[in-house]
């Protein structure tokens, strides 16, 4: 698939949620990652679908394989701070949270305290 294609297919799955129809969202945001499992972009939607139905495990699966632009860190780390909060991993989740906090300690953006 070309990348107009792609980008075609993501808007539409965009529009797609928005107007209460997340399934049709889901279908396209799966054959996508399938097609192509490290893409972060797409990886990043599918996910957020996958939290909306309760499906953590599976959102970190499809977390797991993509591969995150820089622009989508901050995306990746809510996703996957989500997901690990979905399926009972209180402590991984907050774990997560503040590896993503402290990774931006060198543009004195940080929250995290030093223990």
């Amino acid at each position: 698939m070309n990348s107009q294609s792609r980008q075609f297919m993501l808007t539409a799955a965009w529009m797609f949620a928005r107007h209460g129809r997340p399934r049709r969202a889901r279908a396209i945001m799966e054959a996508l990652v399938e097609e192509d499992p490290t893409d972060g972009v797409s990886a990043a939607a599918l996910a957020e679908l996958l939290l909306a139905d309760g499906e953590g495990e599976q959102a970190l699966q499809t977390l797991a394989t993509a591969e995150f632009p820089p622009e989508l860190t901050r995306a990746e780390a809510i996703l996957e701070t989500r997901a690990l909060a979905m399926t009972g991993r209180k402590e991984d989740s907050e774990r997560r949270w503040r590896r993503y906090l402290a990774s931006r300690k060198g543009a004195e953006r940080s929250w995290v305290e030093e223990n």
